[in-house]
């Protein structure tokens, strides 16, 4: 009789526990601190740092830039891979004006952002993880002054 009440115990426990591992939620790969790797990266940046935060059911992204001229720049968005316009909050590298982000999955590992300026598409991105977790690598497509398409790379380490 004592066997039977351990076993029902354990396969008590045991519906539990697969239970909570059934609806947790796998953790979001872009989350977390990244630095830029300039000798990596194509992009004109001297130095970088972004903050990937979780926020309800989408991330908030905290971004420090430094271009190679020396000018700071520090903006901050929130939102969900909804693909839905958000509005950026702070000073961009990417001209003034009115900046939402629009963001959304690809894959585990990959998300694409849609910047938009005053209402047009100005930038895109691709922002893909490494299968080990360390390395993000942001490639950034743009147009000049000029209407010429930029792309850049940027490499972060995740801190």
């Amino acid at each position: 009789m004592i066997w039977t009440r351990v076993f029902t115990a354990g396969m008590a426990g045991l519906v539990v526990v697969v239970a909570a591992a059934a609806h947790a939620q796998p953790v979001d790969p872009m989350l977390g601190t990244w630095k830029l790797d300039p000798a990596k990266s194509t992009s004109t940046f001297r130095s970088g740092t972004t903050v990937v935060e979780a926020a309800g059911s989408g991330i908030k992204t905290t971004v420090d830039l430094v271009s190679g001229e020396g000018t700071p720049y520090h903006f901050t968005w929130s939102a969900k891979y909804d693909g839905r316009d958000n509005p950026v909050r702070g000073v961009s590298p990417y001209g003034p004006g009115v900046h939402t982000i629009a963001l959304t999955r690809v894959n585990a590992r990959t998300a694409k952002i849609v910047t938009r300026l005053d209402g047009k598409v100005a930038i895109t991105q691709t922002l893909v993880v490494s299968g080990d977790g360390r390395t993000r690598t942001v490639t950034t497509t743009r147009k000049d002054a000029k209407a010429q398409t930029i792309e850049t790379t940027s490499v972060y380490e995740k801190q």
